[in-house]
């Protein structure tokens, strides 16, 4: 019996673990990768020391229109599974607030064992091949042909792991729309997620270089559509860092919508604000000598005191600018500064047990690729981890 030909476009996560499952399950697996080495995304995440996935699952933490179709394929291929599939190949991970590291807190070791056992099981690594289509034969033996700039590769199953056009990493380029569009499925347009957002206001560059944890509220048409706690960056153009990734993805959709967003940043989560008034009090009548910026000291950074005092008189205002300090949002920095995309394609078109397409037989989509995008602490990868085993085992034994 002849063995099945799969023909994977990416060689990022989604990509190495698509080409290790099929080949497990006995297929002939080439990966086509456009840049001169594999992983070069992957090597860049969790800054390098490579946040796999996440012990707390829940759909939940994805951003989609179809939140049924990600929990189906979370469950069909686990974190768990996932925690063992890299146990198998050599990854022993460390628990770090819920967030899984591989213990050599180096994201290199997880691409070395993903092209390991993808070598071991003969997988065809093909770099520096850009692929410009994916025919579908109507007639013949060959199911499709991938086309790249000099080759053509006949396959019976078609893999598009290609990610998204988020980040300034070579090759991420965004590519993979075009073939999904062109083979009839719908693409929502990609837009930054995980990306700090600029502001409007006059006090910025004061503020600039201060980090405070904090809560953040995602407001816009009186609702709060959603809430996070962190550290919180100022910057000279607005704010950033975990927190404010969280929301961003919502934030950037609205905004796109033409939805006024504003962020509501709480400088002192732990109390509410009766309580911060009445700490404030205790303070003042501890040290009466104090002046309202002097109450402050000791608990925010001096340049974010000079924001919050300003133009206040009593304790009672100062304590309502700390717990509700409002930044009208007007933009968001470019998909090359953002981690990941929302949008991608249609969920709605593809099988979420197999990953395979409902509109093209033996074409598979994962990863980025797909209109999926995981909060920050490893749900992305969790999402490359499970799409790309789910197609590739699929896309080897349907």
């Amino acid at each position: 019996m002849e063995k099945k030909r799969i023909c994977i476009i990416g060689g990022g996560a989604s990509g190495l673990m698509a080409a290790v499952m099929a080949a497990r399950e006995g297929a002939e697996v080439t990966l086509l990768e456009h840049n001169d080495k594999a992983g070069k995304k992957l090597l860049a995440t969790g800054n390098g020391r490579c946040n796999l996935t996440n012990l707390d699952q829940d759909p939940g933490f994805y951003h989609t229109r179809t939140p049924e179709a990600v929990r189906s394929v979370l469950e069909s291929f686990s974190m768990q599974q996932t925690v063992a599939f890299f146990s198998g190949i050599g990854i022993y991970t460390r628990n770090k607030n819920h967030c899984l590291y591989p213990a050599s807190m180096q994201a290199s070791s997880v691409l070395e064992v993903l092209e390991a056992e993808a070598r071991y099981r003969k997988v065809k690594l093909k770099f520096r091949e850009h692929v410009t289509a994916v025919l579908p034969q109507k007639d013949g033996q060959d199911p499709f042909i991938v086309q790249t700039q000099t080759w053509q590769y006949p396959a019976d199953a078609v893999i598009l792991a290609c990610g998204s056009s988020a980040s300034s990493i070579e090759g991420a380029d965004g590519s993979g729309y075009g073939i999904a569009k062109a083979l009839g499925h719908t693409v929502v347009p990609p837009l930054p997620a995980l990306v700090p957002l600029k502001g409007k206001g006059t006090y910025f560059s004061k503020w600039a270089g201060v980090r405070a944890e904090g809560r953040v509220s995602l407001l816009a048409e009186e609702t709060i559509f959603q809430q996070e706690e962190g550290e919180i960056q100022l910057t000279e153009y607005g704010v950033s860092g975990i927190p404010v990734f969280q929301v961003s993805g919502y934030a950037v959709r609205l905004l796109e919508e033409g939805v006024p967003v504003t962020l509501l940043l709480d400088f002192f989560p732990d109390f509410d604000r009766n309580g911060l008034v009445k700490l404030l009090e205790n303070r003042s009548r501890q040290c009466p000598y104090k002046n309202l910026k002097e109450l402050l000291i000791g608990l925010f950074p001096k340049k974010l005191i000079e924001i919050l005092a300003e133009g206040c008189t009593q304790i009672e205002e100062v304590a309502a600018k700390i717990k509700e300090f409002p930044v009208p949002i007007t933009g968001y920095k470019p998909l090359e500064q953002a981690q990941v995309c929302s949008g991608g394609v249609d969920l709605a078109q593809i099988d979420p047990g197999t990953m395979e397409s409902r509109l093209v037989p033996g074409l598979y989509f994962t990863g980025e690729l797909t209109d999926v995008d995981g909060l920050c602490g490893g749900y992305n990868l969790q999402w490359a981890w499970s799409t790309g085993a789910l197609a590739g085992k699929h896309a080897a034994s349907s």
